[in-house]
C-alpha cells in the first residue's frame, strides 16, 4: 500500500497542503513512489503481444510532432511543440488543456485534417505505419453537430446507414444495424422526434450529440476521434455521453481506440478515461495513465486540494490566461509560467516519459496486418438515398421552397394585375418586355434566399463527405433531383397566373416556353450558388457575393443596356456573352413577340408593326437561331456549373494533401517567439 494513502485511498492532509518549498524541479527518483511504478506496470501490461493486432485493433502513435501557423513574415510559431504519444485499442484517450492549449489542432493532425496553412512534421503512425484513415476503419465527430434538423432521430440514422453500410447488406440487416446503435447510445425514446433547429424544438443538445455518434459508429469504426463531446453540455449530459462512449467496447466487443478533446471534465467523467494527454501552450505538461498524474502534479509542488475535481486543479494550474496578479502567483508562490515550466520539464526526465517513449518505439517496431477499407453503399444507391433524404428535408424545411412559393405567388398576382390584359397597342410593347425582364430578373433573385438553407445542407455534406458516406458527385445528382420538383411548383404556379392575367402571347407552346425559361434560370441561380458556398461557406458574404454576380449578370443582359450600346472592353467580350440573363431575356422576348402583330396610330394613321421586326430594331435580338438554342443554352450552363462545383470540391481535396506535403519540410521552417497567451486551439 501506498504509505502517502489512507486505506480507503484518500491523500493525507498533509498531501493537499501547499507545498511552498518546491520551487526546484523534483528528482526523477522522487517521482517513482509506488502509485507512480503500479501506473508504470498497467502501462506495461497494456502493451502489444497479446493478440490485440491481430483482431483489427488500431494503434496510433505519433513522434516528435510540431504544428506551425505562418505569424508575420517568413516566421511561424508552434501550436504544438514536439508532441510524443499513442492511442491503444479498448483505451479512451483524454486530451486536456486550457482553452487555446492545441486540443482541436492535435487531434485533426491525428486525424489528417488540418489545414493548408498549418505545416505538420514528425511521425504520426497507424499500426507502425504512415497511412491514410479508411472509411469505415476510422471516424471523426465533430464539435458543431452538423445534422439536417428537419429529419427524426430515426430518420437520421437509417438514412445513414443505407449511405454507409454496403449492399450485400439487406435493408433489414441496415435497419437492424441502425436501431441497435440508437439502443446503444439510449436514443430509443427520441426515435420520433425531430432533430430540431433554429426556430424549431427538437432533440436536446446531449441527444444531438448522441446522434452524431450514432451516425459515425454505424460502420462499427476501430478508431474514433471526438472534438469535445461534451461542449455546451451540462453536467449530467456530460457524464451520460462520455460513459455511453465509453462503454461502446462493452456494447458489441469492438476494441476501439478512442481519442477524444475535452475541456474540463467533471471527476466521474475523468474517471472513465484509461490515459491523459495534458497539453498548455502546445506543449505536453504530462502524458500517462490517469491515476498517475495527480501524483505527479503532488510530487512537483502542486497538490490537489482535499474535495477539488482533480481536471479542475489541472487546468487551473496550467492557465496562465487569468492570472490577475502575477506576483501573487499559485499558492506556492509561482507565476503560472513558472509552474508550467516547471511540469513540463519534469515530464520530460520523468520515468513515465521514458515509458512512453519505450511504448512508441515498441508499437512501430511490430508488424501489423493491413488496415482494409470498409466498403459503403453502391452510387447508384447513395444518389437514391441523397435524393429521397434531401427531397424529405427541402419538403420540411419552410425556408426552402415553401416561403419563395408565396413570395412568387404574390409577386405573379401583383404582376398580373399590374398588366391586366395589357392588349396588342404599341404602349403595350414596352410592357411586355418590361414585364418579362422583370418576372425572370426578380424570380432569379430571390432564389437567393435559399442560400442559407443550402449552406446547412452544405456543412452536412462537409462532413459525411470528410468521414467518407459518399462523394460529391452522388452529392450533387441528389441535390439536383429532390430539387426539381419543387422548382417546377415555383415556377409554374406564378408562371401560369402572369402568363393568364397579362395576356402574353397565347398558345400551349409559348405557355410551356415561358414556364420553362423560369424554370431552368432558377435552377441555374441555384448551381450558381452552389459555387458561391464552396468557395465562400459564411452565409452572410454568400449571399453578398451571390447578389453582386446577379446584379452584374443582370445589368449585362441587354435589356438595361442594348447589345450595340454594350462598351465592348470587358462588358461586351466576354461577359455579355457569359451572362445568362441575355439568353433567358432572348428567348422569352422570341417566344413573346414572334407571330403577334401590333397596331399603332401615329399621325392619325393605323399602322402594323410585326413582332420579327421589334426584336430586331427595337430590342436588337440576334435573330439566327430559335429560341429553342437559348434555352439549350441555358440548360448548358446549368450543367457546366454543377460540373464546376464538382471541379472546385475535388480540387480542394486534391490540393489539400499536395499543400500540406510541401509544408511538412522542415527545413523550410523558421520558427518565431512562442506567445502563449494567443494560442489557438
Amino acid at each position: 500500500m501506498n504509505p502517502m494513502l489512507h486505506p480507503n485511498g484518500q491523500p493525507h492532509s498533509s498531501e493537499c497542503e501547499p507545498n511552498r518549498s518546491s520551487r526546484i524541479l523534483f528528482n526523477t527518483l522522487e517521482f517513482e513512489t509506488a502509485l507512480d511504478m503500479e501506473a508504470i506496470k498497467s502501462t506495461e501490461n497494456g502493451r502489444i503481444g497479446e493478440g490485440e493486432g491481430e483482431e483489427g485493433g488500431i494503434f496510433l502513435t505519433w513522434e516528435d510532432l510540431w504544428v506551425t501557423v505562418p505569424n508575420g513574415k517568413n516566421g511561424r510559431k508552434p501550436i504544438l511543440q514536439g508532441l510524443t504519444g499513442y492511442a491503444k485499442p479498448g483505451q479512451l484517450l483524454a486530451i486536456m488543456g486550457p482553452s487555446g492549449c492545441g486540443k482541436s489542432t492535435l487531434l485533426d493532425a491525428l486525424a489528417g485534417r488540418l489545414g493548408s496553412k498549418l505545416k505538420q512534421t514528425g511521425k504520426i503512425l497507424i499500426n507502425g505505419h504512415r497511412q491514410a484513415l479508411a472509411h469505415g476503419t476510422s471516424a471523426y465527430v465533430t464539435e458543431d453537430d452538423a445534422i439536417l434538423t428537419t429529419l427524426t432521430v430515426g430518420e437520421a440514422v437509417y438514412y445513414s446507414a443505407q449511405l454507409q453500410l454496403p449492399d450485400t447488406m439487406s435493408k433489414s440487416e441496415k435497419k437492424e444495424r441502425a436501431d441497435f446503435t440508437i439502443r446503444e447510445m439510449g436514443l430509443q425514446d427520441a426515435i420520433n422526434t425531430r432533430i430540431g433547429g433554429w426556430g424549431s424544438k427538437g432533440i436536446s443538445g446531449g441527444q444531438k450529440r448522441r446522434v452524431s455518434i450514432c451516425i459515425e459508429i454505424l460502420t462499427h469504426p476501430r478508431l474514433l476521434f471526438l472534438d469535445e463531446p461534451t461542449s455546451g453540455l451540462d453536467s449530467a449530459a456530460s457524464y451520460y455521453v462520455m460513459s455511453r462512449i465509453a462503454s461502446l467496447n462493452q456494447e458489441d466487443g469492438i476494441e476501439r481506440t478512442i481519442v477524444a478533446s475535452i475541456h474540463q471534465p467533471s471527476n466521474e467523467i475523468f474517471q472513465l478515461f484509461h490515459n491523459l494527454c495534458l497539453l498548455s501552450s502546445g506543449e505536453t505538461v504530462y502524458f500517462g495513465p490517469v491515476s498517475a498524474a495527480i501524483k505527479f502534479f503532488a510530487s512537483n509542488g502542486f497538490p490537489c486540494p482535499t474535495l477539488q475535481n482533480p481536471p479542475d486543479h489541472f487546468v487551473k494550474t496550467i492557465n496562465k490566461d487569468f492570472e490577475q496578479d502575477p506576483g501573487k502567483g499559485l499558492d506556492a508562490g509561482l507565476t503560472t509560467e513558472e509552474a508550467i515550466h516547471i511540469l513540463v520539464k519534469s515530464y520530460k526526465s520523468s520515468e513515465i516519459s521514458h515509458q512512453v517513449q519505450k511504448e512508441v518505439v515498441e508499437i512501430r517496431m511490430r508488424e501489423f496486418q493491413a488496415m482494409e477499407k470498409k466498403s459503403h453503399a453502391a452510387f447508384f444507391t447513395q444518389c437514391l438515398i441523397l435524393t429521397r433524404r434531401s427531397f424529405v428535408n427541402m419538403y420540411r424545411e419552410v425556408g426552402y421552397y415553401w416561403l419563395r412559393l408565396f413570395i412568387y405567388s404574390g409577386l405573379a398576382l401583383s404582376l398580373g394585375t399590374m398588366f391586366y390584359d395589357v392588349g396588342l397597342n404599341s404602349e403595350s410593347i414596352q410592357a411586355r418586355g418590361s414585364l418579362l425582364v422583370f418576372a425572370v430578373t426578380f424570380l432569379t433573385f430571390v432564389t437567393i434566399g435559399g442560400y442559407p438553407s443550402f449552406v446547412e445542407d452544405m456543412k452536412v455534406f462537409e462532413r459525411e463527405r470528410l468521414n467518407g458516406h459518399y462523394g460529391v458527385t452522388a452529392f450533387i445528382i441528389g441535390n439536383t433531383f429532390s430539387a426539381v420538383p419543387f422548382l417546377l411548383l415555383t415556377s409554374l404556379i406564378p408562371g401560369t397566373l402572369i402568363f393568364y392575367l397579362v395576356g402574353l402571347h397565347q398558345g400551349l407552346q409559348h405557355l410551356i416556353y415561358f414556364i420553362a425559361v423560369l424554370f431552368v434560370s432558377v435552377l441555374l441561380v441555384e448551381s450558381l450558388m452552389m459555387i458561391v458556398a464552396s468557395l465562400v461557406p459564411n452565409f452572410l458574404m454568400g449571399i453578398i457575393c451571390g447578389s453582386g454576380i446577379l446584379g452584374v449578370m443582370m445589368l449585362d443582359g441587354g435589356f438595361y443596356r442594348l447589345p450595340s450600346d454594350i462598351p465592348k472592353a470587358f462588358w461586351r467580350y466576354p461577359l455579355y456573352y457569359i451572362s445568362f440573363h441575355r439568353y433567358a431575356y432572348q428567348g422569352l422576348f422570341k417566344n413573346e413577340f414572334q407571330s403577334l402583330t401590333f397596331t399603332s396610330n401615329q399621325a392619325g394613321e393605323p399602322m402594323t408593326i410585326s413582332g420579327d421586326e421589334i426584336l430586331r430594331n427595337l430590342w436588337q435580338v440576334e435573330m439566327g437561331h430559335s429560341k429553342w438554342v437559348d434555352i439549350a443554352i441555358l440548360m448548358g450552363m446549368v450543367v457546366l456549373y454543377r460540373i464546376l462545383f464538382l471541379v472546385i470540391i475535388k480540387s480542394i481535396e486534391k490540393v489539400k494533401p499536395m499543400v500540406a506535403a510541401v509544408n511538412c519540410s522542415q527545413s523550410n521552417l523558421k520558427f518565431t517567439k512562442v506567445t502563449r497567451s494567443n494560442e489557438i486551439d
